[in-house]
């Protein structure tokens, strides 16, 4: 790929995340690592229980996650008939709420120790999800 097509596709997709969240910051980005984390603790959970990779269930995984962007890109959207900054950082923090503990019990699951402060990490998101 030249050059030139790799930038004008790189233009086009970053134009369309914008478009979808209105461009980028620390929370979608800690977002996006949980949900990447979260995947890949899991299917490591499911390989280490014996119970081997289900291609429905990951699927699913996958299409729940999907889910969590596109309400998160209507709340940006929200956000911006209203002229607020609320709707989506409240749908990010609920869904990162989820992931967080998600990974949590994923961790259980493959007998990894969790340190502390990320518990009480996940503890202080969780009471911000519960919030809205």
């Amino acid at each position: 790929m030249n050059q030139i097509n790799f930038n004008m596709i790189s233009a086009v997709f970053g134009t369309m995340l914008t478009y979808a969240f209105g461009g980028w910051n620390e929370l979608m980005a800690l977002f996006l690592m949980a949900i990447l984390v979260d995947y890949l603790t899991g299917m490591a959970a499911s390989m280490k229980e014996q119970r081997g990779l289900n291609s429905q269930v990951g699927f699913w995984g996958l299409a729940r996650k999907g889910l969590m962007l596109l309400v998160i890109m209507l709340a940006h959207r929200m956000d911006l008939l209203f002229d607020t900054e609320l709707m989506m950082t409240a749908a990010i923090y609920f869904y990162l709420a989820n992931e967080l503990i998600s990974i949590t019990e994923n961790y259980g699951r493959l007998g990894l120790p969790l340190p502390n402060f990320l518990k009480q990490m996940i503890q202080i998101l969780r009471s911000k999800g519960e919030g809205l």
